[in-house]
């Protein structure tokens, strides 16, 4: 016989019913044969009493899995081996209290994570969709559906009368209940500490010398929609150097990578994250470069390739994205790759690279400035006389992130915090802007017509 191991092959020289376990992995898989009396190099070697075994084995697999298995007498140079031929099948297969499943050539003991993504997978549901016991509608932030309400509006991708609903019928909307108990995504989109529920879910970043010294870092947590906000904000104004040039009086803010790549790559991670892994997602920042790590692993059959090959997604958080797509934050589930390879060239940048190993999926992005912002040269300060300018500025500023903090606002403006005080006083005077909730946990609304 010519065969090697593979995903669907295993021999073994002789039989043990320890051997049901590689049974147990290959209908836990995609199924698979597993040949008896043969050699690991594919040389047949015999098996001893091939016909009781040949009466036995089903029985103890049927026995001990409650699965059925074909068993096959073959012969080779005068000598018998078996052939054990076992299908996929639909639902759990356990083997003396513990589940298997084929991976590559290996056969794998199934455990924690592991064992929670298979079980759900075979269940035809996803990490986020399991219902969370004693999590109510009232434990959830009224200033973040206040914001998705806000953003669906814009993104005309909900019934008005949907968005005025109060914030049950607008989870049930949301598809974000399993009966009367609502789902992971939603403590994750809405609840202000969904760390509560879910171990891991914020974002590490820091900012690293090359030959991994770390210089600082910072932990961003609260929802996920808080967290695309804090981290842009965080990312865009303290870990990435932007080329400050101006034309006339108007300031302008030049970065490594364009804004909305960032944006689609961070909602990407949060997304795709594989939330039943502990660890939270990881941002690296260098002089040159920045990475994201996903920690988690591919789903089965998948590889970076299948990835680049076809611009998808991986199907983790199917409600999370579905929420997202209705705020009008992605254009459309599963295209969030395509979305950033597609922005960085039409943005003039290099494409970032993608790698998958034992920490998780890493997407790094080389940082790159345009020969316009490189080319100019900075001649002064926004006057802070401006005020209408300053004004307008923050307006922007306020579209851009709701939640952003006076001292940001300083920041990127490169005022005074006095006068962004006054500013925004003098805007609130106006009617152009208005606070919703507490200094800290509220965020500012624009009004129309500003």
């Amino acid at each position: 016989m010519i065969l090697t191991e593979s995903q669907n092959i295993e021999f073994k020289e002789s039989w043990r019913d320890e051997y049901q376990k590689w049974i147990c992995g290959f209908a836990n898989a995609q199924g698979g044969v597993l040949y008896v009396g043969v050699k690991d190099n594919g040389e047949v070697y015999g098996v001893q009493d091939a016909k009781k075994l040949m009466e036995d084995i089903p029985n103890k697999v049927r026995d001990m899995m409650g699965i059925l298995v074909d068993v096959n007498l073959k012969e080779k140079d005068g000598k018998q081996y078996l052939e054990i031929v076992t299908e996929a099948y639909p639902y759990p297969v356990s083997f003396r209290g513990k589940y298997y499943q084929r991976s590559g050539a290996t056969n794998q003991e199934l455990k924690g994570a592991a064992l929670d993504r298979f079980m759900l997978r075979k269940q035809g549901k996803t990490w986020d969709s399991v219902p969370v016991p004693y999590l109510k509608a009232e434990d959830l932030d009224n200033a973040t559906f206040d914001l998705f309400r806000k953003y669906a509006k814009l993104s005309g991708r909900m019934e008005e009368a949907d968005l005025m609903d109060d914030n049950h019928g607008l989870l049930e909307k949301l598809r974000l209940y399993e009966g009367s108990y609502l789902k992971r995504a939603a403590a994750l989109l809405f609840h202000p500490d969904p760390e509560k529920y879910v171990t891991g879910a914020f974002v590490k970043v820091g900012f690293f010398r090359e030959g991994m010294d770390l210089v600082y870092q910072d932990e961003v947590h609260g929802n996920l929609f808080q967290q695309i906000m804090k981290l842009m904000d965080l990312l865009c104004t303290k870990y990435m150097k932007a080329i400050i040039t101006y034309e006339g009086i108007q300031r302008i803010e030049t970065l490594p990578m364009p804004r909305e790549v960032l944006r689609e790559a961070l909602l990407n991670a949060c997304i795709n994250k594989d939330y039943a892994e502990p660890s939270p997602i990881q941002i690296r920042v260098y002089e040159n470069k920045l990475e994201i790590i996903n920690g988690g692993v591919l789903p089965e059959g998948w590889t970076v390739e299948t990835l680049l090959s076809s611009h998808r997604s991986m199907p983790y958080n199917p409600d999370i994205a579905n929420t997202f797509f209705r705020a009008g934050e992605i254009e459309a589930w599963g295209r969030g790759i395509e979305r950033i390879i597609t922005a960085c060239k039409n943005d003039g940048f290099s494409t970032p690279e993608f790698r998958y190993d034992a920490s998780g999926i890493w997407t790094t992005f080389k940082f790159e400035y345009p020969e316009r912002a490189t080319t100019q040269k900075t001649t002064r300060k926004r006057p802070e006389s401006d005020q209408s300018k300053q004004e307008d500025a923050i307006i922007e500023l306020l579209k851009e992130n709701p939640y952003i903090s006076r001292k940001e606002i300083s920041g990127r403006l490169g005022l005074h915090d006095s006068s962004v005080k006054r500013r925004l006083a003098s805007l609130q005077e106006k009617g152009a802007v208005k606070r919703i909730g507490p200094d800290k946990g509220g965020y500012w609304e624009v009004q129309q017509g500003f």
